[in-house]
């Protein structure tokens, strides 16, 4: 007889692969289905130090899914400067093994979802990278893979070859919808049959690899001149309002929920973006806009942010945002629980976990 899974791990091949969205949706699914549900996240990466806290992204899962305190594993450590350095500058390493064992075993939960870390190696130097993790507590895998082009593949024959019979199936995110034909009449096909079962295909959805503008905010240490209180519109695209005002207008007409970055004193400019799909005006060189800016930003409710540093330092560190976006929306949630309810195969998943749906009892 096959054994009962009781925990199912859940990594990346890359950071920021949607790993977390991952966890969140199948977490969400198997609620709706009457399972009694666990999360973990056994390395911590994400230490909020400034105010005492954890890691907030168990804080969040814990909050979303509403899990009570014997529900929850928070990390057992996280990967921190002082824990490096620590286990950098001890004579013998310090081994989490027999931690990490006793964290994973049930409390009667019908499923323990183990948030992995960010890739295959991340967390090695504590025992704790993916495959150890896996090792360890014997625990099946569902990998997260961003598709990039088809050389995902790639990457996931690797993990294949490093995870072994562990490797329970993959699901591949944030795919172009020209593309997702060719993804299932290709890369899926050879997938199976290298044994690589394919749960789900993502498709790229611009809210999911939106930032809010309290995000941009917090990066710029920027100034909010107006609307503080229209800090969670999100951005879904970043312009650059550099060229004359003719030109300005027909290209912000093409964006959608845009960041537009220009600079103090360019008023045509921003009267420009204003009238097209802007989240918010980010202004350089620290100076300020006219009254005229001011009132009519407010009037439409687009915060407007002033920054010391110039546009193209500015550009840059918003643009490095969208490729470590987090997921602590509620609109990214609600986006979450669609997409995985729409593309995953979670008949499939419960078959390889050997699980059956809880029987329900009807009241007469």
């Amino acid at each position: 007889m096959p054994r009962t899974v009781k925990h199912l791990l859940i990594g990346s091949t890359e950071a920021y692969s949607g790993k977390s969205a991952t966890v969140l949706g199948i977490a969400f699914q198997l609620r709706a289905s009457g399972f009694d549900i666990a999360y973990g996240k056994p390395i911590g990466t994400w230490l909020d130090e400034a105010n005492g806290l954890g890691d907030p992204d168990v804080a969040f899962m814990a909050q979303t899914l509403a899990l009570p305190q014997e529900r929850l594993r928070p990390p057992i450590l996280s990967l921190t400067a002082d824990t490096i350095a620590a286990q950098l500058n001890q004579n013998g390493e310090q081994s989490h093994l027999h931690t990490l064992s006793h964290y994973a075993q049930g409390q009667g939960e019908d499923l323990l979802l183990l948030e992995g870390p960010g890739n295959l190696d991340e967390g090695v130097l504590f025992n704790l990278s993916l495959p150890q993790i896996a090792e360890t507590i014997d625990a099946p895998v569902l990998l997260v893979a961003r598709f990039h082009s088809a050389l995902v593949v790639d990457a996931l024959l690797s993990a294949k070859q490093r995870l072994g019979q562990r490797l329970l199936g993959v699901l591949i995110n944030d795919i172009p919808t020209d593309q997702i034909s060719a993804v299932e009449t290709s890369v899926v096909p050879y997938l199976e049959r290298h044994e690589v079962p394919v749960l789900a295909l993502i498709p790229r959805t611009p809210l999911m690899r939106s930032i809010s503008v309290r995000e941009i905010v917090t990066c710029l240490e920027a100034e909010v001149l107006c609307r503080a209180d229209r800090l969670d519109l999100m951005v879904e695209s970043l312009s650059i309002g550099a060229m004359n005002v003719n030109s300005a207008l027909r290209y912000f007409r093409k964006g959608t929920n845009m960041a537009v970055v220009t600079g103090g004193d360019r008023t045509d400019i921003q009267l420009a973006a204003l009238e097209t799909s802007t989240q918010c005006l980010v202004l350089t060189g620290h100076l300020p806009p006219s009254p005229e800016i001011l009132a009519r930003a407010t009037d439409l409710e687009v915060p407007i942010l002033s920054v010391d540093c110039d546009t193209l330092t500015t550009v840059e560190r918003i643009d490095q945002l969208f490729g470590q976006v987090r997921l602590h929306e509620t609109v990214k949630v609600e986006c979450v629980k669609q997409l995985m309810t729409n593309h995953l195969d979670l008949t499939r998943l419960l078959s390889l976990l050997n699980l059956k749906l809880p029987v329900t009892t009807s009241q007469s």
